[in-house]
């Protein structure tokens, strides 16, 4: 009967830990692969953001967003972020970003601050996948915690997202954990956007 117990015991203790693993998402063994090239001027320029995986830094973003690239004479890209917060205040970020690969040009890193000239967070911005006509995007790091869908235009179409979706599986994301990005405004009433 003792024996019943420890045993009955034991199996309630292993059970929380045996959900937490069932939880925890499935690492994926290889990284992701950037594209082969990256034209960085035709990369400039404004992007709206389809969808996100969320993170704290957009917390506060209630709509809108958009991101805007810039050639510095540095060679650096200057980047500019925008969000309506949910009281439709604009939200306002700017960083920089340097090419760490310079023969894809698709490995960048994103340092969104600096104390007296330097660097102390580097984020890596890697582009995942861009449609041939620089349509759409696709943004993430090696680690996979952060992931944006990108395009030029407000909304996508049902066939470019579903192209964008069977990319992130093969890059080892889950499409599902991709927030929707709101434009309301688009396409009618784009003189709203931030």
């Amino acid at each position: 009967m003792r024996t019943v117990r420890i045993a009955a015991l034991a199996a309630l203790l292993a059970l929380p830990a045996a959900m937490a693993l069932a939880e925890r998402p499935a690492r994926v063994p290889y990284r992701p692969r950037v594209v082969e090239h990256v034209d960085l001027p035709r990369y400039c320029g404004t992007w709206h953001e389809i969808a996100h995986i969320p993170n704290r830094f957009q917390k506060d973003c209630g709509c809108c967003a958009t991101a805007t690239y810039a050639l510095r004479a540095d060679g650096k890209l200057s980047v500019t972020n925008r969000c309506r917060r949910a009281d439709g205040t604009l939200d306002e970020f700017t960083a920089e970003a340097e090419v760490v690969d310079t023969r894809s040009n698709a490995r960048l890193k994103l340092t969104p601050f600096k104390i007296l000239g330097f660097a102390p967070v580097k984020a890596d911005y890697w582009i995942l996948g861009l449609e041939p006509d620089y349509r759409w995007a696709v943004v993430g790091g090696p680690d996979r915690k952060y992931g944006w869908i990108l395009a030029r235009e407000p909304r996508l179409t049902p066939a470019q997202r579903a192209e964008i979706d069977i990319l992130l599986e093969r890059q080892g994301y889950d499409p599902a954990a991709f927030s929707a990005g709101e434009q309301p405004w688009a396409p009618a009433n784009k003189e709203a956007a931030p």
